[in-house]
């Protein structure tokens, strides 16, 4: 008997060649329509002729809402209703205070935390009408204590955390998960290998392995729901 049912269609706001690209893979793998929205259009129309027709590739500044409305209306008409968001965008790290410009800060907030918001804005009237869908937010170790040197990072990733806190106070009872993942520790990138040259004892986490925690997440029964996770790998110093 062939399965009739509805694919689900997810939205990655914020991909590129890191986590951002094994979360799309991964939601592929597990058979849903994927529409990825991010300022790179070469690397998001690559990934999905790569991985097949269910991707939809749309250009989008997040950080703009007229973009993120066309991007969203986009991937309703050509995969269907929303049913799964991961707000992945980050901002720049910026520098000590006095090296920050007020753009650069701007910038960092309009499109981790303004983006974010827009994001889930759209994605909500899909999920309402269903009472079913997962909000899922992207933070960092600065989402719980500030780095040095990083103001504009740091304090995006904790409005971003409280922006998860609050939109799951309102949208649990609904039926929506609201979650908030902070990726606490160095990803395997080609970028951090070329930048940083870590040796094979440093820790590193692993960017198909923290997309399988999203999974999870996005799988959770709804009488067990998480609303933070902190994934480290094992051998990474805590709190230093």
């Amino acid at each position: 008997m062939t399965d009739k049912s509805p694919r689900r269609v997810a939205i990655v706001a914020g991909v590129g060649p890191g986590l951002g690209a094994s979360l799309v893979k991964k939601l592929a793998q597990e058979g849903c329509r994927v529409g990825m929205l991010a300022r790179s259009p070469d690397f998001i129309g690559k990934l999905a002729a790569e991985l097949g027709p269910e991707l939809l590739a749309v250009p989008t500044d997040i950080s703009d809402a007229k973009q993120v409305a066309a991007g969203f209306r986009k991937v309703r008409e050509k995969l269907g209703p929303v049913e799964t968001l991961i707000a992945h965008a980050s901002g720049s790290l910026g520098g000590h205070l006095e090296k920050t410009s007020p753009e650069e800060f701007e910038r960092s907030w309009r499109t981790a935390v303004f983006g974010a918001f827009l994001c889930a804005r759209e994605a909500l009237p899909d999920m309402l009408k269903r009472h079913v869908g997962a909000i899922i937010f992207t933070g960092a170790t600065s989402s719980v204590r500030g780095r040095a040197g990083a103001v504009a990072f740091s304090s995006a990733k904790f409005a971003v955390r409280g922006l998860a806190q609050s939109l799951a106070v309102e949208l649990w009872p609904k039926g929506i998960h609201v979650a908030h993942v902070i990726i606490d520790g160095v990803i395997d990138t080609r970028r951090v290998r070329k930048t940083y040259k870590p040796s094979a004892k440093d820790p590193l986490l692993q960017p198909d392995a923290i997309a399988d925690a999203y999974w999870h997440l996005i799988q959770q029964d709804r009488s067990a729901w998480t609303l933070e996770i902190d994934l480290r790998p094992n051998k990474e110093a805590f709190f230093e």
